[in-house]
């Protein structure tokens, strides 16, 4: 029995006999299959040829993979009150990044933003000592390696510390989340992809999906304002090695959403 990995996304399926017929993540319209088709790999094929890489994005500790998977995913370590949180998740454990990890005094709990960091969360989380996995119920239907440290949380927000809000933000995926963290007298926000930072890392945009060029509909868009309206916000850490928008972040994103809704044709 093997837990096949997309060689795209890097999404670890369950213990089978053979590779499933599609991966789910990559055949939904966010994201497309591999332009050569479908591959299937497994953890230990993808870590050889790749190292670890550890170093600080901004001023928070990123860990990421070098070479990239074709999502670059970046994790983040988001030291809190009530321990460190590792913000998204990777394809890959190596013993160097777990080092690190514990180095700089261990995991309490992992958050996802959406299912395009599913990859693989629970071989992460057993390296980490069974740490709790917490994603939104509504994106149960993406999950595609059960696993009982796997909490599946409700509601608006999701309280992880006194300085640690998980904010729901349905519109990239219906159970999009960002991490709300108050460090060093600064207001954070991780945002993943539920807020995608331009490239100009002076907006953000709302995307339905990214690779495939899907505009978020307008009203994923004004709910989100609405549940975003008066949280302060310093700084925005995106989906990957320095897309953040660092300064300024709360007016980058009230003019984002101005520009997303005239755009459309809602404003």
């Amino acid at each position: 029995m093997t837990c096949f990995v997309c060689h795209f996304c890097g999404t670890q399926h369950a213990d089978a006999d053979a590779p499933p017929e599609r991966c789910v993540i990559c055949t939904d319209d966010r994201q497309h299959v591999e332009w050569t088709g479908q591959r299937w790999t497994t953890m230990e094929e993808l870590a050889s040829g790749r190292q670890a890489r550890i170093e600080l994005d901004g001023d928070v500790l990123g860990i990421g993979l070098n070479p990239p998977m074709p999502i670059p995913q970046r994790a983040l370590l988001a030291t809190t009150d009530a321990g460190n949180v590792l913000w998204d998740c990777l394809a890959v454990v190596t013993p160097e990044a777990v080092d690190a990890l514990r180095e700089r005094g261990g995991v309490t709990a992992i958050a996802i933003s959406h299912p395009h960091f599913y990859t693989a969360m629970v071989e992460w989380s057993d390296a980490l000592g069974g740490v709790p996995i917490y994603l939104h119920e509504a994106d149960r239907e993406w999950v595609q390696r059960s696993a009982p440290q796997i909490q599946q949380w409700s509601g608006d927000c999701l309280e992880l510390a006194d300085d640690a809000t998980l904010i729901h933000c349905p519109g990239h995926f219906p159970g999009s989340t960002i991490l709300h963290w108050r460090r060093d007298g600064r207001d954070v926000v991780l945002a993943g992809d539920s807020l995608h930072v331009a490239g100009d890392r002076q907006h953000v945009s709302f995307v339905h999906s990214v690779p495939n060029h899907i505009p978020m509909h307008p009203d994923h868009v004004e709910g989100i304002r609405r549940r975003l309206a008066d949280l302060p916000i310093d700084d925005i850490y995106g989906f990957t090695w320095g897309l953040n928008i660092r300064g300024d972040a709360r007016a980058a994103l009230d003019a984002s959403f101005d520009r997303h809704l005239h755009a459309v044709g809602r404003a």
